[in-house]
């Protein structure tokens, strides 16, 4: 097995990964949730939550990270007291990396298709109902979908294939870089748009009047999930990145920094997209209409639109290929630890598995569009999305929490020693009680209620039947974990 590589510089894990937790749902969906749910007021409120549940679950995973010098398949081996049987729970880690790149890969190939389309003019001019045709058309092609999928596996595992240092952070550092410069030029063009104060005034005044219009509950909890969602906490895919940390720095400095800068995305991403559809005339949406049929046609309506169009969907496939990376890495590490392959080895094999495995999203749309898995309309990637949404990025925070947290886990003091080795800012120890019941408590109503959200339009019978799978998944999280200690 290869040496442990540590990162280069601070701002490079700081960088790399925030490139992990900037995903296109800070694009796409940050900006439309936010304008729905009260502009500026939601943002406070989604601060405030992103500092209660994101902050400390993401703090334990850099934890087990950086004390392990594993990933999730052999964190919980090294950290674990005797006689316990955490360990088992890596597979939430191996599964969950794998089932986000079964999806997360061909979404990405569109972003490389349509940043190509802008570039060669090939949406240029053309009527709303065409550009959606264009949208169409290329779900529609296996070929077409195969080929940028493809093509985003390998420009991933090209990085990879180069190592921690020489690989990951030194061209992770570089998109960064460039999509956050990109951000500001595109958000300063957004500003300078005619029309677009009604854009920004939706983004930013607050309404509180939204609140009770909407209840005040469901605006708490889209801030809460999207909060805990943001970070992609759960699966091991930031814990991977503590463990290249050395411990010059205490954690919490650094978990802030991370959330920082993923936020600052978020936020920059609706000064770009929200005024420009106002400007526009346009009203925005969510999901893949508002990227690929509903900005190009406001492209296609600005001055030097192809240019800002470009520009446009470079920058996200700079985000979407910055986590694919990320996640990249870390199933690499897992299957160097479990098989005990050297790097060029897990790449090769990683390829063609990775490859294969996207193959069912890919054909969901076109081939197998006819298998429907989670209702009326939805496709394998929708199933695949509610596996590690909905359950495996829950799930495994509140493993990670407990672990953390419990005296037959690593425990708390483990914990704390670990995160305060170093320089900067010291971990608050009073919030142990709200960390031990709060954090689980809150991870659970999100649980359930994601649950609720996705099957209550298909009937009781269906609602109350997944539900009862949702509670049984929670009592042997529980169970496992309360009685997890062998007979001596």
């Amino acid at each position: 097995m290869e040496k442990r590589e540590n990162f280069g510089t601070r701002l490079g894990f700081i960088l790399v990964s925030a490139g992990c937790a900037v995903g296109l749902g800070n694009v796409w969906k940050f900006p439309y949730i936010c304008g729905q749910n009260g502009g500026a007021a939601f943002i406070v409120l989604y601060l405030i939550c992103l500092a209660i549940l994101g902050w400390p679950i993401l703090i334990c995973e850099y934890a087990i990270g950086r004390a392990s010098r594993h990933s999730e398949a052999l964190a919980f081996h090294d950290l674990e007291p005797k006689n316990t049987h955490w360990h088992r729970f890596r597979w939430f880690s191996v599964i969950g990396n794998y089932l986000l790149m079964m999806f997360y890969t061909m979404v990405a190939g569109w972003m490389i298709n349509y940043a190509l389309r802008m570039l060669t003019g090939n949406l240029h001019g053309l009527e709303p109902d065409q550009i959606a045709d264009k949208f169409s058309t290329m779900l529609l092609s296996p070929v077409q979908m195969t080929i940028f999928m493809v093509v985003a596996v390998l420009l991933a595992f090209g990085v990879c294939v180069l190592g921690l240092q020489n690989g990951v952070e030194r061209i992770t550092k570089v998109m960064m870089i460039l999509l956050i410069c990109l951000m500001i030029v595109l958000a300063v063009h957004s500003l300078l748009l005619p029309n677009m104060q009604e854009g920004l005034a939706f983004y930013l005044i607050p309404d509180i009047s939204k609140f009770a219009e909407i209840g005040y509950g469901n605006v708490l909890f889209a801030a809460m999930s999207h909060a805990f969602f943001t970070l992609s906490v759960g699966i091991g895919s930031m814990e991977i990145f503590g463990s290249y940390l050395d411990k010059s720095r205490r954690l919490t400095g650094e978990a802030l920094s991370v959330m920082g800068l993923d936020t600052f995305v978020a936020l920059m991403a609706g000064i770009i997209i929200i005024p420009a559809c106002f400007a526009y005339g346009v009203q925005p949406d969510s999901g893949p209409s508002l990227l690929f049929i509903t900005l190009p046609n406001v492209f296609n309506h600005m001055a030097g639109g192809r240019i800002w169009g470009t520009a446009f969907f470079i920058f996200m496939t700079f985000a979407a290929l910055s986590t694919v990376i990320a996640v990249f890495e870390n199933i690499l590490s897992m299957t160097m630890e479990i098989f005990g392959w050297d790097r060029k080895k897990a790449v090769k094999r990683n390829i063609v598995l990775v490859i294969l495995l996207s193959m069912p999203a890919v054909l969901g749309y076109n081939v197998l569009s006819g298998l429907q898995p989670i209702g009326v309309g939805s496709t394998i990637m929708d199933l695949e999305d509610f596996l590690v949404s909905y359950n495996l990025l829950p799930l495994g925070s509140l493993l990670a929490v407990l672990f953390c947290t419990k005296k037959n886990g690593w425990g708390w003091k483990s914990f704390l020693q670990e995160v305060d080795s170093g320089e900067g800012l010291r971990y608050p120890k009073v919030v142990y009680p709200y960390v031990r019941f709060g954090v689980p408590l809150l991870i659970i109503i999100i649980y359930i209620k994601g649950y609720y959200d996705m099957f209550a339009p298909f009937g009781t019978k269906t609602l109350v039947f997944w539900m009862c799978v949702a509670a049984a998944f929670l009592a042997l999280i529980f169970s496992f974990t309360t009685f997890n200690r062998k007979k001596q």
